[in-house]
C-alpha cells in the first residue's frame, strides 16, 4: 500500500519495478500506516482470521513471506 505520496508517482513506481500484477491501494493521507503501526517501507502487515495484528518493518524476501504466511495459517 502505498502511502503519503501522489497517484501518479505510485503510478511511476508500479510501472518501474513492474509490480502491477495485483491491486494497489493508495493511501495518500497516511491513515491505514498509522492504524497499523507502519512508519516506512517496506512494511508488511498480517491480520490473522481473530483480528490479531502484527506489522514488521524491513525487507522480507520470498522465504521470509513464506515463513510468515505459514505460521499466520497454522495459527
Amino acid at each position: 500500500m502505498a502511502s503519503r505520496d501522489d497517484a501518479d508517482a505510485i503510478a511511476g513506481f508500479v510501472d518501474n519495478f513492474d509490480v502491477g500484477g495485483f491491486e494497489h491501494i493508495i493511501d495518500e493521507e497516511g491513515v491505514i500506516w498509522e492504524r497499523y503501526g507502519v512508519t516506512s517501507q517496506p512494511a508488511f502487515t498480517f491480520i490473522n482470521d481473530d483480528g490479531t495484528v502484527e506489522t514488521r518493518g524491513g525487507a522480507m524476501g520470498v522465504e521470509g513471506l513464506t515463513e510468515a504466511a505459514e505460521a499466520l495459517k497454522a495459527t
